[in-house]
């Protein structure tokens, strides 16, 4: 048996061993990037170096990242997919490329995890107009003993990363998929169809940055490749310790039993909707946990994280009610995951009453929507009632509420239902029958699969500008979030600093810790001290330091452990040597503050408690 501590230590040991440096986690929260609301794999905070800034520890990485994925949660419940996990990654900034990634893989889960090589099947990028086949990734399979009938060629919906925005770095992949159980595949259409069925597991995937996509939509070969790798964390030791689901690792089961206590029932006879009911609730409450544990500190609202945030709980308190679990219960599967994830991530156990109160509160709100959509469900089915009755004979009158059978609740009245009061449609069909009625769920699930398209339509907008695509217009913005931070301390209180910020060519939005809306007499003054120092033609200079000498300089920054032994340092500077602004930074930024443009704060607005936001502009 191998647990994730052992896990994550031998993976950080072995590429160490092959010249890589260790950098630790970041925030759930992207820091500047617009391009996506959370993590969602290590190389999301290393996508100014993938873009061609120097890393100050050099052109080899490797780490365990914490991430938020939500593009996967309807399938969430099922055997493998996670809302939160942990990812392995190692990185090569314009070093090593293909062959030497391939190596690296098959060495690690041969030798370090030994896994047997005939229970791993691959996939490479099949070729097309863009880019030729994968021949090289293909002939280093077939050199470490990959036989031809493991090796399948897919196209890019299945083995391309990229790019981040709609312009930018990206290229081909290689997927390591584990069989579950012992079956070889004869041949890809055999492969896929096992592996839609849940026969095999993937476990990493080294994806291969040698492409640049320009605005013409051309993919144009770099002249500096990447290779941007991510394995599982939850996945593998499942996989290696024999297991058929995530759900059995130490850093989740811990969860899913007191889930499971709390339903008052036996795991080994939950049905196959308890299974999943189960499995959903342990895996959003842990993912809520690690969010609201988060240094960035994101709370449940109606917008971006917070939204997310929200839906995850939500969704989990919809699920327990489907197990019997009534009353609030949130808290104590969540003092289970803290004490559990809190050994891996110490933010987690230091914000741990925030986790419990957020959490409380949200449990309270939702109690109320839940008890308000039942009120008005029961109207609905009053007036189906009267309709059934004879008394509201208009076909006029029953659509114009939304009725279009005096028999049945229509798809539009359980949506409404859903995504008003967060009503599931078990509850309502059973409501609904309670008082002699059915209601049209082929019809809501339709509307739920547009719903969820238009969703994720919007969630593909936030890769659009960014850090991803580095334009003029963006590393100007983040150059005056710099100055912005300056001026807050010096005008407004000195022990302001970044609580988080959002960045893309029109515009920057910046949180910072404050009670108080700023006074007009703030804003103008803010204003003037940064175009005043965009008007000097500062020099912004950039050094690598060691994270002692970045102090002793007084560099600002948050100096907990998301920083490795050397930082990048960037320094606005006057032509007569006054520093107006030095922050520990990844980049990218202007030379000059020479044509930076006007800055302006256009809005400002609180987002939590004791954090507020300004959105800022240049014209």
């Amino acid at each position: 048996m191998i647990t994730t501590k052992q896990l994550r230590q031998k993976y950080l040991d072995f590429f160490k061993s092959k010249g890589h440096a260790i950098i630790p986690s970041a925030s759930l929260i992207p820091e500047n990037d617009p391009s996506v609301l959370f993590t969602t794999a290590g190389m999301h905070p290393l996508v100014p170096y993938l873009m061609g800034e120097k890393h100050p520890l050099g052109k080899r990485l490797c780490n365990v990242q914490k991430c938020i994925r939500t593009g996967d949660i309807d399938d969430v419940g099922d055997a493998w997919h996670l809302s939160f996990f942990e990812m392995l990654g190692n990185w090569s900034l314009g070093d090593y490329f293909k062959k030497e990634a391939v190596e690296f893989s098959f060495e690690f889960l041969t030798k370090e995890l030994k896994i047997n090589s005939k229970r791993l099947s691959v996939t490479c990028f099949i070729g097309d107009k863009d880019a030729p086949k994968e021949n090289e990734a293909n002939k280093a399979w077939e050199k470490l003993g990959i036989e031809k009938n493991r090796i399948h060629f897919l196209p890019k919906e299945d083995n391309w990363w990229g790019p981040a925005g709609t312009t930018g770095p990206c290229g081909p992949d290689t997927e390591m998929f584990y069989h579950v159980k012992e079956i070889q595949e004869k041949n890809t259409q055999e492969f896929i169809k096992l592996n839609k069925s849940g026969e095999f597991c993937e476990i990493w995937n080294d994806v291969f940055m040698q492409y640049s996509k320009n605005a013409d939509k051309k993919f144009i070969e770099m002249e500096r490749k990447n290779v941007d790798t991510g394995m599982g964390l939850e996945r593998t030791v499942a996989v290696v310790n024999g297991c058929d689901n995530a759900f059995e690792v130490d850093t989740i089961k811990p969860i899913l039993e007191k889930v499971v206590s709390l339903a008052g029932k036996k795991y080994s006879s939950l049905s196959k909707e308890e299974l999943k009911s189960t499995r959903i609730i342990t895996d959003h409450l842990r993912a809520t946990v690690m969010i609201l544990g988060d240094e960035k500190g994101i709370v449940p609202s109606n917008v971006d994280q917070g939204y997310i945030l929200r839906r995850f709980i939500r969704r989990a308190i919809r699920h327990a009610r489907l197990l019997g679990i009534n009353g609030n219960f949130c808290k104590e599967v969540a003092e289970v995951a803290v004490k559990v994830m809190g050994e891996v991530y110490p933010e987690v156990k230091k914000n741990k009453e925030r986790v419990f109160s957020e959490l409380g509160k949200e449990e309270e709100k939702f109690s109320s929507a839940l008890e308000n959509g039942t009120k008005v469900l029961e109207k609905k089915l009053q007036f189906l009632g009267a309709s059934k009755a004879g008394l509201y004979g208009s076909s006029e009158a029953q659509a114009s509420l939304g009725q279009a059978s005096v028999k049945e609740l229509n798809a539009k009245g359980c949506f409404d239902l859903f995504q008003s009061y967060g009503f599931p449609l078990e509850m309502t069909i059973e409501m609904c029958k309670e008082k002699g009625f059915s209601a049209d769920s082929k019809g809501f699930e339709k509307l739920l699969k547009e719903h969820q398209e238009l969703s994720r339509k919007g969630a593909e907008q936030k890769f659009k500008g960014g850090l991803a695509d580095a334009s003029e217009a963006t590393t100007k913005l983040h150059t005056a979030t710099h100055l912005l931070n300056e001026a807050l301390r010096q005008i407004v209180r000195k022990d302001i600093s970044q609580k988080g910020a959002n960045i893309n060519a029109e515009r920057a939005r910046f949180d910072f810790n404050a009670d108080e809306k700023l006074s007009d007499e703030q804003v103008k003054k803010i204003e003037d001290w940064v175009n005043g120092v965009i008007q000097k033609n500062c020099d912004v200079v950039m050094e690598i330091l060691s994270l002692d000498e970045a102090k002793k300089q007084g560099a600002h920054g948050v100096f907990d452990s998301k920083y490795g032994e050397k930082v990048k340092v960037y320094t606005v500077k006057g032509k007569d040597g006054t520093i107006y602004s030095k922050e520990i930074c990844g980049g990218p930024h202007v030379t000059t503050t020479k044509g930076m443009g006007q800055f302006k704060i256009t809005k400002q607005e609180a987002v939590a408690a004791g954090v507020r936001r300004v959105k800022v502009i240049l014209e």
